[in-house]
């Protein structure tokens, strides 16, 4: 699968060289092509922004910068997305469909946005992470790259993206590991009997419990 992310900030995408999504890139399952906005001004200086019309604070990206950034990477088979506040929130559902697409473009705004026209134009989908405002797009693409990658064939094996959260809209059960006493707190009996069918059972019961107390909006 391919992700290509325009952004005026490239750098910060360096911490997707590591743990798994850096493994899923070493070994060709997932592409991670990082534009910068800012290769495509036609200033002197590189500006790719300007103030908005109509006044206000802040500052606008530019339409024809972004459009020519978004030009050098374009499919027809792509889906652009643009990360904003304003936009669906993402949800793991949303996250199982985006992960069925092969070639993904993530465009990362900044400053007070982009201008509408180029947003128009070429973006096919608006999507949020939460109901809050960060600095830019890049984080919000950072979270939309490794919430996909992981349904990416070959990223992680099956049985995990069976039990991790949200697979049933539900929460995971506890996990625990060796020692099997610590600090006085022994591992549940069930989880060292053997018993296959019981500890199934008992993970069942974990995790609805646990969603019942954490996040009883998921069991509505």
């Amino acid at each position: 699968m391919k992700f290509d992310v325009l952004t005026l900030f490239p750098t910060i995408f360096q911490s997707l060289d590591e743990s798994i999504i850096g493994k899923a890139k070493e070994r060709g399952l997932i592409e991670i092509n990082l534009v910068n906005i800012r290769d495509f001004s036609k200033d002197k200086h590189k500006k790719v922004d300007d103030t908005p019309y109509g006044g206000g604070a802040g500052m606008v990206m530019k339409p024809d910068v972004v459009y020519d950034a978004y030009l050098s990477v374009k499919d027809k088979n792509a889906k652009v997305i643009y990360l904003t506040p304003q936009g669906k929130v993402l949800k793991q559902d949303k996250v199982k469909e985006l992960a069925k697409n092969e070639h993904l473009i993530l465009l990362c705004g900044h400053y007070e946005g982009i201008d509408q026209r180029v947003l128009d134009e070429i973006v096919d989908e608006e999507i949020s992470i939460g109901d809050y405002v960060l600095t830019g797009g890049e984080i919000p693409a950072m979270v939309l790259i490794d919430s996909v990658s992981r349904y990416v064939e070959g990223v992680l094996n099956e049985e995990s993206i069976k039990e991790e959260s949200f697979s049933d809209n539900l929460l995971e059960y506890p996990q625990y590991t060796r020692p099997e006493e610590f600090r006085g707190k022994k591992v549940p009996e069930v989880l060292i009997s053997g018993h296959h069918e019981n500890i199934e059972k008992w993970r069942k019961e974990q995790s609805l419990q646990i969603t019942k107390i954490k996040r009883p909006d998921l069991l509505k």
